[in-house]
């Protein structure tokens, strides 16, 4: 299991000195994330200044962007990263769509899978000059003039990865893409019964197999060496798990383990504003399901005790501050990737 990083800078004068850290460091991938900043200008940067480090989206919301646009802002990624980008996509929940980027928000599994298949048949046009000549549901790309094809490069074969909570998401995934981002708010069981099958049914229907495909997530963990730094992470953690339990599309999550008569208490408590009470409805026991506890000398062996199998590669999601100057750090990434 290969251990990731997300991008903790999207200050683009600070991200050569972040990027170059993060590759001595030895992670495996640097993940940018769409949330205050655009995701792509990141990796962008990171490109110029690394060699060796895979860089990934995680996510970019898809719909927002034509798959023409999107696909150029990979393919010039590929190139400039010698074919360590990875492009992660995802939908987001329909108020964003519809009421933070303005876009129509329909059909979310099948629009997603035609995304999908359009970037591949724009890819083959440009690298083998092939006619392109696609045609869905919800999209139709039918003009490429020499103009505006940038040509073939070194790397053609982007990887897709996207992301998937319910188990018609993790199909598609399966079916048409490389991999899959698995939601942080994630537990074996979960992902043994619930997601792994719908992966494997698309896996099948598209005749590959489990070795050509790729999960990767970044888990809860709750990683200290004192009492306290644990208790104060604990609190963190929780708070996090009681956010994504609060909200209906996670619902699949707690089912798995009966515990979804839990999200419309949660739901009340967002609503008014009690984060405090939210975190204080998530026990011991749920925080044990959904986050790893350790010290810095014994996380690793726990998280891949726990998703080997599972898991192909992860990442620490900590809801709280965790530099990279910790002294602990590098024996922890080497205990993945060394």
């Amino acid at each position: 299991m290969k251990l990731d990083v997300g991008m903790l800078t999207h200050d683009l004068k600070s991200i050569p000195d972040y990027a170059r850290k993060v590759e001595a460091l030895g992670y495996d991938c640097l993940w940018s994330s769409e949330t205050q900043h655009d995701p792509y200008l990141p990796l962008a940067v990171a490109a110029t200044v690394t060699s060796t480090i895979k860089l990934g989206t995680a996510i970019a919301v898809a719909f927002p962007r034509s798959p023409m646009i999107t696909a150029h802002i990979a393919w010039d990624l590929a190139k400039a990263s010698g074919g360590r980008f990875v492009l992660g996509l995802g939908t987001q929940v329909k108020g964003h769509n519809e009421r933070r980027f303005s876009v129509k928000f329909e059909s979310p599994g099948p629009k997603m899978r035609e995304i999908v298949l359009a970037l591949r048949h724009i890819w083959d046009s440009w690298q083998n000059g092939t006619k392109l000549n696609f045609k869905g549901q919800f999209y139709r790309f039918d003009l490429m003039t020499p103009f505006f094809n940038p040509g073939p490069i070194e790397h053609p074969k982007v990887p897709v990865y996207i992301a998937g909570v319910n188990q018609y998401m993790c199909r598609i995934a399966g079916e048409v893409c490389d991999g899959l981002h698995v939601h942080p708010f994630n537990s074996p069981k979960y992902l043994r019964e619930y997601v792994q099958p719908a992966v494997n049914e698309g896996l099948k229907a598209s005749g590959r197999t489990r070795e050509s495909f790729t999960y990767t997530t970044a888990s809860f963990v709750v990683v200290g060496d004192t009492e306290p730094e644990v208790a104060q992470q604990k609190q963190a953690v929780k708070q996090q798990i009681a956010f994504y339990a609060s909200t209906r599309t996670y619902e699949p999550v707690l089912a798995a383990h009966g515990w979804q008569s839990l999200t419309p208490a949660l739901h009340r408590k967002s609503v008014e504003g009690d984060w405090q009470g939210m975190a204080d409805l998530i026990t011991d026991e749920m925080l044990d399901t959904f986050a790893v506890t350790g010290t810095y000398a014994d996380i690793a062996a726990r998280i891949k005790e726990r998703y080997t199998g599972l898991l192909d590669r992860t990442a620490f999601y900590q809801p709280y501050q965790s530099g990279l100057d910790d002294p602990r750090l590098p024996r922890l990434v080497k205990q993945f990737n060394g």
